[in-house]
């Protein structure tokens, strides 16, 4: 729901004006068939959306996630690794991904989910929720920061001691997560879809890929909510034409 109230039937029309609002200030929940329509274009000025990163998933794939999930259409520019050279001087910070909103260029993959969970009801009910799935996705990174550790060690003899150090710290991370989504109704906060499980999902395969082997194989309450998010319809349409890539 949009709008929680507590009022009589009598406030019913009211409720239906600010819900004809909402939908006119926040274009990002708008359809897709009706945003991308000519006559609308013209009337109303859509912004511009562009996402760069590698031709991969990996900390691109819950900004993919979320613009799929909020049906704004945008341009998927994906460069081969050799052209990185080139296209770093023009980031914000030398890194990736990127997003451009009318041309004005944003970097660092968290604040740019959150940024867009927030144009689509997936930041919480309140700055409560909003503070419980800042810290989950925060989690979600650490166990990220710690497979990443080993996976890109050259040294062989650091390379082994990062991993157990791995083996050791990401079942603590996931025994967590798996209990939270248990205590939450099968999502990670209060219930409901949030941008903390489209991100724990989209990134999902580029852990997978760093650690050899399915994290979550015994953690059923993250294989359920996986499921979830994966049959979420905007989901399923961007999984069924995105390009093919393994991590």
């Amino acid at each position: 729901m949009l709008f929680k109230f507590r009022a009589s039937l009598s406030s019913y029309g009211s409720f239906l004006r600010l819900k004809a609002l909402y939908w006119f200030i926040n274009p990002a929940r708008l359809s897709l068939s009706l945003a991308s329509t000519p006559s609308f274009q013209k009337k109303f000025k859509m912004p511009s959306y562009k996402l760069t990163y590698f031709p991969v998933k990996a900390l691109g794939e819950p900004i993919r996630f979320l613009l799929s999930y909020a049906e704004i259409p945008f341009e998927d520019d994906r460069f081969d690794r050799e052209d990185w050279p080139k296209i770093k001087p023009t980031t914000p910070y030398g890194q990736v991904p990127v997003l451009e909103v009318d041309g004005k260029k944003v970097a660092q993959s968290s604040a740019i989910s959150r940024y867009l969970a927030k144009q689509c009801g997936l930041a919480g009910k309140d700055d409560w929720e909003a503070l419980l799935i800042d810290a989950t996705v925060d989690t979600i990174h650490d166990v990220r920061a710690k497979l990443a550790a080993f996976h890109y060690e050259e040294d062989e003899t650091y390379k082994a001691t990062k991993r157990k150090v791995a083996d050791e710290v990401v079942p603590f991370y996931l025994e967590r997560l798996d209990a939270q989504v248990k205590d939450n109704g099968g999502y990670f906060v209060g219930g409901a879809l949030s941008w903390a499980d489209l991100t724990f999902v989209a990134i999902l395969d580029y852990l997978n890929f760093m650690n050899s082997s399915d994290l979550i194989e015994k953690y059923e309450n993250l294989k359920q909510l996986k499921e979830k998010v994966l049959n979420v319809p905007a989901i399923k349409s961007w999984i069924s034409k995105r390009p093919e890539s393994e991590l």
